[in-house]
């Protein structure tokens, strides 16, 4: 298939190119930039440019091409309300381009919103359209668009890392270079689940692939890894102390991030195993922040 990729130069999308060349498909990328153009020939992609808010150059790309893969997303938190509402309209094109054929869209969310109540353990077949966290705009979306008959599927994000990116934990490593100590909350139990990035990118192809209206797919390797053990390796790798904070400590030193630290984002990818014939086999979160990058967070 020739597909369409959005964030085809983000740090899933980058990797998800050559994946999906690696398995005879062709990419047309949407990227902002030359460099990013120029990256994206390199690998054996076709660039597009755009944006997220250039509506017109997501319909177009969208039906140049067989299927579509949605992984951009534009992380600035202070802005996250509003963000969230770009990815609503981007959605929107995309599957408005779509309209009328079987062609697959893959959209972007996390986990959260597979949580019948949240902090427990996330599943496949639940989609809480009422979670408190904005971003459920994106699988709102997507299912308005699967009622009207386009082929939706959903990847579910945990933490996606490498040495260099952490998803949420990069903020945290982040966090501790500036106030020059990794910390947690009280006990430190709570736990947040977590994928390789190279796994992540192979459930986006196998999603697309297999062409499930309606699917949701988790890309979680780890159901929960302990935010204590988080901010040990942290501290350990940049040589910094770990510190527990109470619940008052917590809001001035965690700042936007204090809205996660404290809470379980726990999530199974058992339905997804088993679904797309998906097994991950990539470096743990812990092993990843052991040999973090020096350029990381």
């Amino acid at each position: 298939m020739r597909i369409f990729l959005t964030g085809a130069n983000g740090f899933i999308g980058a990797k998800l190119v050559p994946e999906l060349i690696g398995a005879g498909h062709q990419v047309l990328g949407l990227t902002r930039s030359d460099a990013g153009a120029h990256a994206l020939q390199a690998a054996g992609a076709e660039a597009r440019r755009g944006d997220l808010e250039d509506l017109n150059s997501l319909r177009a790309g969208a039906a140049a091409c067989d299927g579509v893969v949605h992984t951009a997303f534009d992380h600035d938190f202070a802005n996250y309300v509003a963000n969230c509402q770009k990815d609503r309209r981007a959605i929107e094109a995309l599957g408005a381009a779509l309209a009328g054929s079987n062609r697959p869209l893959v959209i972007t969310s996390t986990t959260l919103f597979g949580e019948a109540v949240p902090g427990l353990l996330a599943d496949e077949d639940t989609f809480n359209a009422e979670h408190p966290n904005p971003r459920v705009t994106s699988e709102l979306a997507g299912r308005a668009l699967t009622e009207r008959g386009v082929n939706v599927s959903v990847v579910r994000l945990s933490q996606t890392h490498d040495t260099h990116k952490q998803g949420l934990v990069t903020f945290l490593i982040g966090l501790a270079r500036r106030t020059g100590r990794s910390a947690y909350i009280g006990d430190g139990a709570n736990a947040w689940s977590a994928a390789h990035v190279a796994d992540t990118v192979h459930v986006f192809r196998l999603a697309l692939e297999k062409q499930v209206a309606g699917a949701r797919y988790h890309a979680t390797a780890e159901e929960g890894v302990a935010l204590r053990s988080i901010a040990e390796v942290i501290g350990e790798r940049l040589g910094l102390p770990v510190v527990s904070l109470i619940a008052d400590e917590a809001v001035a030193h965690f700042g936007w991030l204090n809205g996660f630290i404290g809470k379980d984002i726990v999530a199974s990818s058992d339905k997804t195993q088993e679904r797309l014939c998906w097994q991950p086999t990539g470096p743990g979160l812990l092993a990843d922040l052991a040999n973090l990058a020096v350029d990381a967070g």
